[in-house]
């Protein structure tokens, strides 16, 4: 399997734009070093708030020392260095992981205030493919309408995702990190990877 996947990512230049939903960002890690093991070529993105913020799930300095040992290219962390993305076409394909339900509203609505939002806008200006692997509590309540309208909009694919925690956090949903790999290579095909929406774990 791993020899087929690397067929499609053999030399492919992947974003890997992270946002602030610092208890999903160790599940992430795994799959960016799969991504690079089976031969992409890592861009990573970093929002404000995990350039800048220690947590209880890492601190900042080790999630960079990790970021550079699986990627050689330095780590975007300004609205200013995400932007040439856009007219350099950097890029073949961006991974949006974790989504926060702040980054999901602010791409729905067209606000780029972030390192992550622009690089996504940069690279959406070439029609190039989006991947999103959200990870917000309010999914399936007030950002709701904002994950609609990403799942309407042209070259937006989404990781298949899943209530995590359906009796204590309701509205809660997050992407199943696993599928990260698949996703990207259906993305590259303009296709949707499937199901998307999955059943209790």
């Amino acid at each position: 399997m791993l020899e087929k996947e690397s067929q499609y990512l053999a030399g492919v230049k992947i974003g890997i734009v992270l946002t602030g939903s610092h208890c999903t960002i160790p599940d992430v890690i795994p799959q960016i070093r799969k991504l690079k093991e089976l031969g992409a070529e890592i861009y990573p993105v970093f929002s404000y708030t995990v350039d800048q913020t220690d947590n209880r799930f890492y601190k900042v300095d080790d999630l960079k020392k990790m970021i550079a040992d699986i990627s050689d290219k330095p780590i975007i962390n300004t609205i200013v260095g995400a932007e040439p993305i856009g007219p350099h076409q950097l890029l073949d394909i961006i991974v949006l992981v974790p989504a926060t339900g702040n980054t999901i509203a602010k791409l729905a609505n067209g606000i780029v205030d972030t390192p992550a939002l622009m690089a996504v806008k940069a690279h959406l200006r070439n029609q190039r493919p989006v991947v999103i692997g959200i990870s917000t509590n309010d999914a399936l309540s007030i950002n709701a309408k904002n994950i609609g309208l990403l799942l309407n909009m042209k070259n937006i694919y989404f990781v298949p995702f899943r209530q995590d925690s359906p009796h204590t956090k309701a509205n809660s949903v997050i992407a199943v990190m696993d599928y990260i790999c698949e996703t990207v290579i259906e993305a590259l095909k303009g296709k949707q990877f499937q199901p998307l929406l999955l059943g209790p774990a």
